[in-house]
């Protein structure tokens, strides 16, 4: 728990911890993230792509699955998901990550979900492929908008 407000350092803006039910009477622990990073500007889809292989070819995976999501936005959309070793312990974890971009073009969008119950891992990835359906981008300070005014003519006529 003290190391996630290091996460902060490393452009994570959203973390939720999960409780998920593990056989008759146990419970497995997930952590997600969100990270948003800066993207150059220009064509921001071979930076999502470079940025899904780079993710997909880490030494850390021991087994991984890859294939491509699409969203309703048809916005580009890679998920990785396996078993990664952690170098100094070797314990086994599973992760899945999704990359995708915003639709401004600027910013790419880094989903993560982490637990050590390798055994839930189909059940991991369709929860962070369900979470990736729900992205959407919304102005979260509207203008208000703006009502026509009732026209002088129609008064007269009514």
């Amino acid at each position: 728990m003290d190391g996630l407000e290091e996460l902060t350092g490393h452009r994570v803006v959203h973390t939720a911890l999960g409780l998920h039910p593990d056989d008759p009477t146990g419970v497995c622990t997930s952590l997600f993230s969100l990270t948003i990073r800066a993207a150059e500007r220009g064509d921001c889809n071979p930076i999502l792509a470079r940025t899904a292989l780079a993710i997909a070819e880490s030494s850390l995976w021991t087994k991984s699955t890859r294939r491509l999501i699409n969203l309703p936005s048809a916005l580009p959309c890679y998920l990785t998901a396996g078993t990664i070793a952690l170098p100094i312990t070797g314990q086994q974890l599973f992760q899945a990550k999704v990359v995708t971009g915003h639709t401004d073009g600027r910013h790419i969008l880094v989903l993560d979900l982490t637990s050590a119950a390798v055994h839930q891992a189909d059940g991991y990835t369709d929860i962070i492929e369900a979470i990736t359906h729900t992205i959407s981008f919304s102005d979260p300070d509207p203008e208000p908008a703006v009502t026509p005014k009732a026209s002088r003519i129609l008064e007269v006529l009514l």
